[in-house]
């Protein structure tokens, strides 16, 4: 059995749905929970996900398909809020450990095949640069869940938003600063560990907003935030791009946003240790900021968030491995202070090998199994 994947709305699957019969059908659309990065598919439930709204056993649905069809609307670079969200809710469909592949850290499969995705972007206007940005970041998903991307196709549509570009243009504003922090797990996450250090850094006041405790409602959050002149976004990279909620988030700008331009600057990290596969994140946010007519100023990405979010709380900040974090955390805050703009930074461990950072993360998760009463065999369950 083959299956789908959509964001269609209902009028638009009625039009297609002949196509797909017979098909395991997965309606992206409703109020699925964004993955809350707990590691509980891997570590506690392998293969499936804790949280028990539908999208639990979509690991399970991917496996048991001959093949795998997407059909997203396109939003800076990738897939809708709601597409994305099934990707993040799939993490278990590989494994904790890694492995090199292509020369880069991946995760293991947990099964024994190589899945063939394809994808349908639907979207007004894009330009071949956006299609470019759109077939990368399918590859490169593709790559990190050991699948390989059949074809990739584009279908023209009508306007959904509009771009915001014209109506923006002299209206900057200045009143705030504030910290979007996007990472489920808050404060305490790598994200926000990250952005305090950079908080530390400033000559001004800021305000942190947690996207977490506004998901319920993301307009009433594009408004609270519609008076900040300077929003510095905070987010891990899920499945190779924007988390989930954070796409909605920016999705409910292009709705509702009725302020003026803003200066934005992006730090993100992630487990994989190659800074460059942060990449389709930055490609993300600035195609947004395009969208909605705001200066994209420069961001920081950071690598091998886990072992360097522990090891920035242990050591003095600015030495061992975090010494690269530290010294971009002082480039983007100079930025900021001044208002000006930076080239992307990016942070590895410094001087701490690939090969080192691999055995300890692979040692940690039969550790993490058996702290969660579970032998470390278990971790490879196929469902």
């Amino acid at each position: 059995m083959s299956l789908l994947i959509h964001d269609l709305s209902q009028e638009d699957w009625e039009k297609v749905k002949d196509r797909y019969e017979g098909w395991d059908i997965v309606d992206a659309n409703g109020d699925n929970h964004p993955c809350i990065g707990c590691f509980s598919c891997w570590a506690k439930t392998p293969g499936e996900c804790v949280i028990k709204d539908g999208f639990n056993s979509i690991v399970a649905r991917i496996h048991k398909a001959d093949k795998v069809t997407v059909i997203s609307r396109y939003t800076y670079g990738g897939f809708s809020g709601a597409v994305k969200n099934v990707f993040d809710r799939s993490l278990g469909y590989v494994l904790p450990q890694f492995e090199i592949s292509g020369n880069e850290t991946h995760h293991k499969r947990r099964y024994d095949e190589d899945k063939e995705f394809t994808f349908i972007f639907y979207g007004h206007g894009l330009s071949e640069e956006e299609k470019a940005s759109a077939v990368r970041y399918v590859t490169a998903v593709c790559a990190n869940v050991r699948s390989h991307v059949g074809s990739v196709e584009f279908l023209e549509t009508e306007e959904k938003y509009p771009r915001h570009s014209a109506v923006n243009i002299g209206a900057e504003k200045t009143s705030a600063t504030v910290f979007l922090n996007g990472s489920m797990r808050g404060t305490g996450g790598n994200s926000g560990k990250i952005a305090a250090k950079v908080a530390e850094l400033l000559n001004t006041e800021t305000e942190t907003v947690e996207l977490r405790k506004h998901l319920s409602d993301m307009d009433g959050l594009v408004e609270k935030l519609e008076d900040a002149g300077t929003m510095i976004l905070c987010m891990p990279l899920y499945v190779d791009g924007v988390p989930s909620q954070m796409i909605r988030l920016m999705e409910a700008f292009e709705r509702s946003y009725k302020g003026g331009v803003k200066k934005v600057y992006l730090i993100s990290n992630m487990g994989l240790y190659e800074s460059s596969q942060l990449v389709n994140i930055f490609e993300a946010v600035k195609q947004w900021c395009g969208r909605m007519g705001f200066e994209y100023c420069g961001g920081l990405g950071v690598s091998a968030g886990e072992l360097q979010g522990v090891l920035m709380q242990a050591l003095p900040f600015r030495t061992g491995p975090t010494r690269k974090i530290a010294l971009g955390a002082e480039k983007l805050a100079s930025a900021i202070n001044s208002g000006e703009k930076t080239e992307d930074i990016f942070a590895e461990p410094h001087l701490f090998s690939r090969k080192l950072f691999m055995w300890i993360a692979n040692y940690s998760w039969n550790v993490n199994a058996r702290n969660n009463g579970i032998s470390p065999k278990d971790l490879y369950r196929q469902l």
